[in-house]
């Protein structure tokens, strides 16, 4: 098809991108949305796997003291493990606890010592520390970690109220557990087999707790910075994809309302993704229509231009007729009258088809046409017309299927035969018209040659216009509406083709016409 008309309005300064106008929507899209679950995970991975290996870090470390002590309870008389016990509740902040080999408490810690943590009841703190649980609870049920079990002191202090100590005293290895204090602070807990007792330490690790929320502050800083982070890739989306799509919505609009003769479409030309395509096509399609519609008006105001003469004619003929008696001078009104009447007629027709021939090819599907046969067949049909006179055809045909194009059949063979009608109206007595047709790499060239006078230098491009025409001497009046050439480049430039007009270079005189045409693929 014809090309479209390219606007000619700048890039608004404000829609300009710069580093990320190559990027298409879906990658700025995707980006976005990557970004910010990724920096949400991330985070999340982090803190889990950092709240992980500081508990494990904190169990490790409970089991190794109490390893030690009972380590330490070999090496002296069991007078001293009392004091022996106090002396590490105190260092480490822990519950020692000797179960014997019936399970009965021997000794705690907490008898010399006192107690060295107590569990906080959460009805007695403040707010904040509601929204502290809260968030850990959230945190955990986000990462799916394993519900721990509620410390509770036992009833009556006995081994077998300690699953680890029992699983000690039978494996004869240590055993650690953790549980969860009433504000969910972790209580660890370490069992050790020691001369046929279990050792049993138990501690509050409330620094574990206030480790793993300042940690989590941290994280919750950097999930600021990503929201903020989303917030300014947003603004970007917002810039980049709806601002510029609003604008062009808005001209749009006001193409449609036609309230403005030139409509400044923003082209976009720094963006290369779907936005400034889209930007690109609209600008060129309300120029197209731009330019359509001055075309229409135009035309329209041709037709009136060239209807009125032949009319006005027409009228004076026909009302001469009614008071002349000669009989001779009536005749004469009469072929005036039949001459408009054709002239009229040829008009209206080509007017009727000038108006259709892009209508017709924007919704045309083209064809694999053989311009030697279809050449060949005008000619043959040329030769056997009156309206030829005697100038002569003459038609060098190319090989078979060496000069197809893609196209509409009927449409091509009318832009040729306008040619040739307009060379043989051209043409001296038995003058020589030359027709001939090649492929010359990816184009078809049509050669029209004719004997004629020529077309002036000057008048090569307006004899193109729409009824402008300029006839030799003695040419029959009316048939001729002027519009010949036009459709003739009309239907050409609708096949993605060229037509132009030169002096002849073999021969005196005469004008040759050439058209150039998209070759199809070789069969």
């Amino acid at each position: 098809m014809a090309s479209a008309t390219v606007s000619t309005s700048e890039d608004d300064p404000d829609l300009a991108l710069s580093w990320s106008g190559r990027w298409s929507l879906a990658h700025r899209i995707f980006a976005v949305n990557i970004l910010t679950i990724l920096l949400v995970a991330l985070s999340t991975l982090y803190l889990d796997v950092f709240r992980n290996r500081l508990s494990k870090e904190r169990v490790r470390q409970t089991r190794i003291e109490t390893s030690t002590t009972a380590q330490a309870m070999g090496h002296v008389p069991q007078a001293e493990w009392p004091a022996l016990l106090g002396s590490v509740s105190k260092s480490t902040g822990s519950r020692l606890r000797l179960y014997g080999a019936d399970g009965n408490l021997l000794l705690d810690s907490w008898r010399a010592t006192g107690p060295t943590y107590a569990l906080r009841d959460p009805s007695t703190q403040n707010w904040t520390k509601d929204v502290a649980r809260s968030l850990d609870r959230g945190f955990n049920f986000l990462v799916g970690a394993n519900a721990l079990e509620d410390f509770t002191e036992p009833a009556r202090d006995r081994l077998q109220s300690w699953p680890e100590g029992v699983e000690a005293r039978r494996s004869g290895k240590p055993e650690t557990q953790v549980r969860n204090a009433p504000d969910l602070t972790p209580v660890i807990s370490a069992a050790v087999p020691v001369a046929g007792n279990v050792l049993l330490a138990t501690d509050n690790d409330r620094a574990f707790t206030r480790t793993v929320r300042s940690q989590r502050a941290v994280v919750a800083g950097a999930m600021t910075f990503i929201v903020i982070v989303s917030m300014l890739l947003s603004m970007f989306l917002a810039r980049t994809i709806v601002r510029p799509l609003r604008r062009l919505a808005l001209a749009a609009q006001r193409v449609r309302l036609g309230r403005s003769r030139e409509v400044r479409v923003p082209r976009l030309p720094s963006r290369s993704d779907e936005i400034g395509l889209l930007a690109r096509a609209v600008s060129d399609m309300s120029q197209s229509l731009r330019h359509r519609i001055d075309n229409i008006e135009a035309f329209a105001a041709d037709v009136t231009h060239e209807l009125k003469n032949p009319l006005a004619s027409l009228r004076s003929a026909i009302e001469g007729i009614g008071s002349v008696k000669d009989g001779e001078l009536r005749a004469q009104l009469l072929a005036v009258a039949r001459d408009d009447v054709v002239r009229l007629d040829r008009l209206i027709n080509d007017i009727g088809e000038a108006a259709r021939t892009d209508a017709e090819l924007a919704r045309a599907q083209f064809e694999r046409v053989d311009l030697g046969s279809l050449i060949e067949q005008l000619v043959a049909s040329w030769d056997g017309r009156r309206e030829k006179g005697d100038a002569r055809l003459a038609f060098a045909r190319p090989r078979k299927d060496t000069a197809a194009v893609m196209g509409k059949p009927d449409r091509l063979a009318r832009a040729i035969n306008n040619i040739i009608d307009n060379a043989i109206s051209f043409s001296p007595a038995g003058g020589l018209i030359e027709i001939a047709a090649s492929r010359v790499g990816d184009t078809v060239r049509i050669r029209i040659d004719d004997e004629g006078p020529g077309v002036p230098h000057d008048a090569r491009e307006k004899i193109f216009n729409r009824f402008h025409s300029i006839r030799p001497d003695g040419d029959d009046f009316g048939r001729h509406s002027g519009l010949g050439l036009a459709i003739a480049r009309a239907i050409v430039e609708g096949h993605d083709g060229e037509i132009d007009v030169a002096d002849r270079d073999d021969a005196p005189s005469g004008a040759r016409f050439t058209i150039i045409l998209p070759a199809a693929d070789r069969a």
